[in-house]
């Protein structure tokens, strides 16, 4: 077995078999990569990445300073201190999982108890789930998906906290687990006391081990459990350890990168937030003239610019008399700059900007596919990292049926469709449906169509409507011909 560390292969069998002589290998182990991960910069923007999908920018965190008397800049409580703190984060993100995930996701296989078997599990919770392992991928680079059993013995799934997780690699594409390591903290009470306690869990293909974190180190979780199989079943009145043979949980990728969103146009983001409130403040602030004070002597030149910077009025010795020097705020600038700042962030975070002035124009066909474009590559970007973890969610759920059922699906061909969400123009794609009857299978064309929710439901009604009439024709004596399955060439039923 082999996980990378620092980007070079480690073989885990041969540290082991090294360190045989020390009881506490692979504590040393989990140690040596907590401590790498809880200081690299990965996680870092895991927790950035969260709190910018909240909302809470670093311009919340800004104080306002002037150039104080000393030359130096201090905080000034005088002065407007505006956060304007904007979404963008949060809009681009979710517009990319209602996009790919906010339509039911199509599941096609054979036979149809495999495809029943699927659809049961494929349900509106598991759709509500995949939903927010795509927000949390997004946000934080990569999510995860643990799979178990619950205490009525149901095969169920759990979405984990990225910023928990420490995989350890067989290879460098990050694509099969040795080993995973799970940090995390929980509340507990002693007495009147609430305290929060730190675990380890240490899982493999032998099962998991959990350890607490104390003063001196990682000691055995007995209250837990300190060592168990994956999961357990009951034979004849017996429990039985069982493993899997896989470490039972999924990695969901945003991109093979497994880079956030965040960390891409964080910069953007907060200078459109820094002048968009620096803006805000001298709209505030900014009388529109400073007052030119003449024949008043008193001050240095460490006065003179806190005055200005503070008050807005210069006092100079000279000629008694006051003038004002006007202010001319450059609107234009700002606007084009701000402009020019949203526009980026839409590009780089490859999204769809609502408020652009082309958006508004009512494109169809051609031109609303080419608005589309960025977010549309996007989600082809996640929709291909997710059916690679959806092949690997396949293996849990045959093997759970193999074992339940004793039916064999692992040689099934199983199709996963993201039914896209994007407003297209209804009468032009109908048409293209039409257009196409006697090319594509009327299950594709169905699958297409704008007001189709449920395909396979959509079809069986199809079927019955057909059936029914061929049933009332032959009643009254009329002679039916042809396929009572196949769609006329208008696109509606013969």
């Amino acid at each position: 077995m082999f996980f990378t560390i620092n980007g070079e292969m480690q073989d885990i069998e041969r540290i082991l078999k090294d360190g045989a002589q020390s009881a506490a290998t692979i504590e040393q182990i989990i140690q040596l990569e907590i401590g790498d991960w809880r200081a690299s910069e990965k996680r870092v923007w895991m927790f950035i990445g969260d709190r910018y999908y909240r909302n809470k920018t670093d311009i919340l965190e800004r104080k306002r300073t002037a150039i104080g008397s000393s030359g130096a800049k201090e905080l000034v409580g005088n002065l407007s201190n505006n956060k304007l703190a904007n979404g963008f984060v949060r809009k681009l993100v979710d517009q990319k999982v209602g996009y790919l995930l906010g339509k039911p996701m199509s599941i096609q296989a054979q036979p149809d108890a495999y495809q029943a078997a699927l659809n049961a599990i494929f349900n509106e919770d598991m759709l509500r789930r995949l939903q927010s392992i795509c927000k949390e991928a997004v946000n934080k680079g990569i999510a995860w998906l643990h799979v178990y059993y619950d205490e009525a013995g149901a095969l169920s799934f759990k979405k984990m906290r990225s910023e928990e997780i420490i995989p350890l690699w067989r290879d460098d594409a990050h694509t099969i687990l040795d080993a995973l390591i799970r940090d995390y903290e929980v509340v507990a009470y002693e007495g009147m006391r609430r305290t929060t306690v730190r675990k380890i869990e240490w899982w493999d293909t032998h099962g998991v081990r959990r350890y607490i974190v104390n003063g001196t180190g990682l000691a055995p979780d007995v209250e837990a459990g300190a060592e168990e199989a994956h999961f357990s079943v009951v034979a004849a009145e017996q429990e039985q350890p069982m493993n899997w043979e896989r470490i039972p949980f999924i990695a969901w990728k945003y991109n093979e990168e497994e880079q956030p969103l965040v960390e891409i146009i964080k910069s953007l983001v907060d200078d459109y937030d820094k002048r968009k409130s620096d803006n805000s403040n001298n709209l505030e602030d900014l009388p529109d003239s400073i007052y030119v004070v003449k024949n008043y002597g008193g001050t240095n030149a460490g006065e003179f610019r806190k005055n200005i910077a503070t008050y807005r009025t210069a006092f100079v010795e000279a000629d008694g008399g006051v003038d004002t020097i006007g202010l001319d705020m450059s609107t234009e600038a700002y606007k084009a700059h701000q402009e020019q700042n949203r526009k980026d962030i839409y590009e780089f975070g490859r999204g769809v900007d609502t408020q652009a002035t082309n958006f508004g124009s009512a494109p169809s066909g051609v031109a609303l596919r080419f608005l589309y474009g960025d977010l549309d590559l996007d989600a082809s970007t996640i929709e291909t990292e997710f059916q690679a973890s959806l092949e690997q969610l396949r293996w849990f759920i045959d093997t759970h049926l193999f074992n339940t059922t004793g039916a064999d699906y692992s040689g099934e061909k199983v199709t996963f469709i993201f039914n896209r969400d994007m407003p297209v123009d209804e009468s032009s794609v109908i048409g293209d449906i039409k257009n196409s009857v006697g090319i594509l299978s009327d299950e594709t064309l169905v699958a297409q169509h704008p007001y189709v929710t449920d395909v396979q439901a959509e079809l069986d009604r199809i079927k019955k409507q057909k059936e029914d009439a061929l049933a009332e024709m032959q009643q009254y004596g009329g002679m039916g011909g042809g396929d009572p399955n196949a769609l006329d060439g208008s696109g509606t039923e013969g």
